[in-house]
């Protein structure tokens, strides 16, 4: 080959660098949304809560509302409702999750996909159910007054807290039951063949293999319904339970009925920050018990 011969030089083309958007732009459009329904909205009730009707900005209000003895009232029976409604949604979502989940029998599946749909419902529909079945003019008192000829019958609580209390829990029972069912979901069955093989009666299976690996899912469900029964409001309304006075019907109370703004939304600042209590709770609370449960296995 000659020296003086040079080969021509093939320039290959270099793809461009696609523009990368930064993640700041990204991160606008749902902090927008957020802002608009729910950081905004919020403001606004801070706002009101410190606005009184005579004009200026002071916390008056706040001493106000927590001199009524209607508000200390609505505080305790929030607390104690919820409480009870959680706690008995526990121990009734976690017996029939073990029913559901390792005692087989017909019509088992269907019943565990029920659950599902019943997450759907309004929580006044099972109200309304329940007044058709316990109501003065209901079911059961219909068959005792026609078995009896009473002019009555015996079944009145559904206008007192144990009626609240057991529409709630009626209601939110599947909300436990659904993460249970996951992760039972999960054990393996060869675990509890070995226990019982081993000698184990079921109260210990269940409480030496089953209840550790649903301690997570039970804080889930337990701190979902303790947030939601503190917010519920329809349950309440539909009881016709006129001696049950909650924060959310304060609210509604003070707003709709009395025109006080001001105190609406202190009752409201009260009840937001009471779930955020509780929310951080519930977040302390599981990250303990996923700890806790990771260095078990």
């Amino acid at each position: 080959m000659a020296s003086g011969v040079r080969l021509p030089l093939v320039r290959v083309a270099v793809p461009a660098r696609p523009r990368r958007i930064p993640a700041w732009v990204l991160a606008l459009p749902p902090v927008a949304a957020l802002g608009v329904v729910f950081l905004h909205p919020l403001a606004l009730v801070l706002w009101q809560s410190v606005s009184p009707d005579g004009g200026g900005h002071s916390f008056s209000a706040y001493g106000e509302v927590f001199a009524q003895a209607a508000f200390r009232d609505a505080l305790r029976n929030t607390v104690l409702i919820a409480a009870g409604s959680t706690a008995g949604s526990l121990l009734l979502g976690f017996a029939l999750a073990l029913v559901i989940a390792f005692v087989p029998f017909p019509g088992g599946k269907a019943i565990g996909r029920f659950i599902d749909v019943f997450l759907s419902f309004p929580s006044f529909l099972i109200t309304l159910a329940l007044l058709f079945v316990y109501g003065t003019a209901g079911i059961a008192n219909g068959l005792w007054t026609g078995a009896t000829g009473a002019a009555a019958g015996p079944f009145d609580f559904l206008h007192t807290p144990w009626g609240v209390l057991l529409a709630e829990i009626t209601y939110f029972t599947p909300f436990v039951m659904r993460p249970l069912l996951g992760a039972f979901a999960q054990i393996d069955p060869a675990q509890l063949d070995v226990a019982a093989s081993l000698g184990a009666r079921a109260p210990r299976i269940v409480r030496q293999v089953i209840l550790p690996e649903a301690l997570p899912s039970l804080a889930a469900g337990g701190s979902l319904v303790l947030v939601m029964c503190l917010n519920e409001f329809g349950i309440v309304l539909f009881t016709g339970a006129k001696e049950v006075t909650t924060l959310p019907v304060l609210v509604y109370g003070k707003a709709i009925l009395d025109g006080d703004y001001a105190g609406a939304c202190v009752v409201a600042v009260v009840n937001i920050a009471l779930s955020l209590a509780l929310y951080g709770l519930y977040r302390t609370l599981t990250h303990r018990i996923d700890g806790a449960h990771r260095a078990r296995t």
